[in-house]
């Protein structure tokens, strides 16, 4: 029962959710900005890109492999400022500010990609292309804001 006890007490750890959130974040920027060196990726991105009104300058300024290439830089840039995070809290406000910037981002393409909702389903709420993986950014919008606290946290009590 004490072992029981002793796991309880560890994931009861004030930081411990942090740690956790801040280390899947890591990965998922890590992942994500190394596939946008591929061509695969950027066949993907395009039609995203180019219906968004955030995000297409980016085809215009980059062309589409570029527009890629300067995605997976700004989400490997977030990356590591969350990885240094761990030591400098600036570092870790920065990474948590650039994650709800990207994660803002991305969540405007439902709204602005051809065939969110599935037209044959009667549209809203059914959803259809890749809106499903788009939606998954409004809890990685709300971690972000987590992480930014904790960072904001931090700061303030160095200072």
């Amino acid at each position: 029962m004490s072992s029981i006890k002793q796991t309880l007490n560890r994931f009861s750890q004030p930081t411990l959710d942090i740690s956790y959130l801040r280390g899947a974040m890591i990965v998922i920027f890590f992942f994500f900005g190394y596939a946008k060196w591929f061509p695969y990726e950027a066949e993907g991105l395009f039609p995203l890109l180019s219906h968004s009104p955030v995000l297409s300058w980016m085809l215009d300024a980059f062309g589409k492999q570029g527009a890629s290439h300067a995605l997976g830089i700004a989400e490997w840039t977030i990356c590591a400022l969350m990885i240094l995070g761990v030591w400098f809290p600036r570092l870790a406000v920065a990474g948590a500010c650039g994650s709800i910037a990207t994660f803002a981002t991305t969540t405007t393409l439902i709204f602005s990609t051809p065939g969110a909702w599935e037209a044959s389903a009667g549209g809203f709420p059914a959803m259809g292309g890749a809106t499903g993986f788009l939606l998954k950014d409004i809890v990685l919008f709300g971690a972000s804001l987590v992480l930014l606290k904790a960072g904001l946290n931090r700061v303030q009590r160095r200072e």
